[in-house]
């Protein structure tokens, strides 16, 4: 890794990072951290954390107050779902997405209720906790609805008649159909990302580059697996067809005369059947290794 001198990191300052307090996008960045090589000691009754060795302090909030914390320059950079950061409209620059905490934004009807288009939604009575994003929406396609602001159970509103559709988030859907509806329309899809004050230091700026640049190793290296395989120097050529791999494979003669070994990198979405057309085409002694960091 580049030395921190070089990337002009300052040890005396540090960066605060807001994180949701509880719940999967916790769980998740607070693992992604660990990944990066960031030591955090977290207790059950931490608000604010500091790192053993980077220069990181994370600040445990309620996911809809990290928006506006970081806007302010309370917390110099956050992660939240992309959904909230709309939101609130906070004025903070999104960073880098992160690739966890995937869910969409819908309007969901009753399952027998007709919809041909977003028009069908004229004059009628919606409930959701995302108002602003809604009101954009309505207003982009000049629809007129009544917004029904609600905390809680969003999905129950159409059952016992507060509303005629609702607006919230959706992961698998399973929500929606135990409560008799149907998605309509996506309004937002949603993901995880790192969001930044937009009047940062350089020295923080220089942190959360390195941050950064730890997180991009990891990620780049998620659903990935690191392939040796050992083939006859004739069947080359039809195993390097195969190969979808980073850039060209590793190719290096074996001390048996006619044999070499080849090295790659796959995804793990097509490893199973890339693998059957490798073993085909004469690849022998495969070995996959698991892939921790990958810099590119």
């Amino acid at each position: 890794m580049r030395a921190r001198e070089e990337r002009g990191m300052n040890m005396k300052e540090r960066i605060r990072i807001a994180v949701q307090s509880k719940g999967r996008l916790n769980e998740d960045t607070m693992a992604l951290l660990a990944e990066s090589g960031i030591k955090v000691g977290v207790s059950k009754r931490t608000l604010l954390a500091s790192a053993r060795n980077f220069p990181v302090e994370v600040l445990f909030l309620r996911d809809d107050d990290i928006p506006q914390t970081v806007a302010d320059g309370v917390a110099d950079a956050g992660v939240v779902g992309l959904n909230e950061l709309h939101e609130r409209e906070a004025d903070a620059r999104i960073v880098k997405r992160l690739g966890f905490g995937g869910c969409r934004l819908s309007i969901a009807i009753p399952k027998e209720q007709p919809y041909s288009s977003v028009k069908d939604l004229e004059g009628r009575k919606i409930a959701t906790s995302y108002p602003v994003i809604l009101k954009k929406f309505l207003q982009e396609h000049g629809v007129h609805a009544e917004i029904h602001v609600i905390t809680g159970s969003v999905e129950i509103s159409t059952g016992i008649g507060l509303a005629d559709a609702i607006f919230d988030i959706v992961s698998s859907g399973s929500t929606l159909v135990s409560n008799n509806l149907r998605e309509v329309e996506i309004v937002l899809e949603s993901e995880a990302v790192l969001i930044a004050n937009k009047g940062l230091s350089a020295e923080k700026l220089a942190i959360l580059d390195e941050l950064v640049f730890r997180l991009d190793a990891v990620m780049a290296a998620a659903d990935k697996k690191y392939v040796l395989m050992n083939a006859p120097r004739e069947c080359l050529d039809a195993i390097l067809a195969v190969l979808p791999g980073i850039k060209s494979p590793t190719v290096m003669p074996l001390a048996q005369e006619g044999w070499c070994s080849i090295h790659t990198v796959l995804d793990e979405s097509c490893f199973w059947e890339i693998i059957g057309r490798l073993k085909a085409a004469g690849a022998e002694g495969i070995l996959v290794l698991p892939i921790e960091k990958m810099i590119l």
